[in-house]
C-alpha cells in the first residue's frame, strides 16, 4: 500500500481514539478521493449510518465533482438531510485528512445549514 494512504489511515486511527459518535451527537465523517467527496453522519454506538451524501449522486454529477464548490454542496446536502432526520449537533471527523480545502468546505457547508460542531 502507498505510504501516503498508510499515513492517512494511521492519522485517522489516532483521531478515532477520541472522536466517537452517539445517538444524541453522531459523527460527521468525511472522505475525499481524487474524484469524489463523501460525507456520512454515523451513530457509532449502534454502528449505523444515519445520513449520507456524496458527489456520486446523480444530481451532483452535472458539475465538477472534485473541487471545493462540489464539496461545499455535499456539506449542505448532508446538513439538510441531518436536520430532516432531527440531528442538530455532530462531532466532526476529518478522516485523517488536513482540515483544508475540500474537507473544510464540507464542514462549512454543513455549518451553513445549521449543524453545530
Amino acid at each position: 500500500m502507498l505510504q501516503k494512504v498508510q499515513s492517512r489511515r494511521r492519522r485517522h486511527q489516532r483521531v478515532r481514539k477520541h472522536v466517537r459518535g452517539t445517538s444524541t451527537r453522531p459523527r460527521l465523517a468525511v472522505f475525499r478521493s481524487s474524484r469524489h467527496v463523501y460525507a456520512q453522519v454515523i451513530d457509532d454506538v449502534q454502528g449505523r449510518t444515519l445520513v449520507a451524501a456524496s458527489t456520486m449522486e446523480t444530481d451532483a454529477r452535472s458539475f465538477a465533482t472534485a473541487n471545493v464548490e462540489a464539496a461545499k454542496a455535499v456539506g449542505q446536502r448532508v446538513g439538510e438531510r441531518a436536520k430532516a432526520a432531527g440531528i442538530t449537533q455532530v462531532v466532526f471527523d476529518r478522516g485523517g485528512f488536513r482540515y483544508h480545502g475540500r474537507v473544510a468546505a464540507v464542514a462549512d457547508g454543513a455549518r451553513e445549514t445549521g449543524l453545530e460542531f
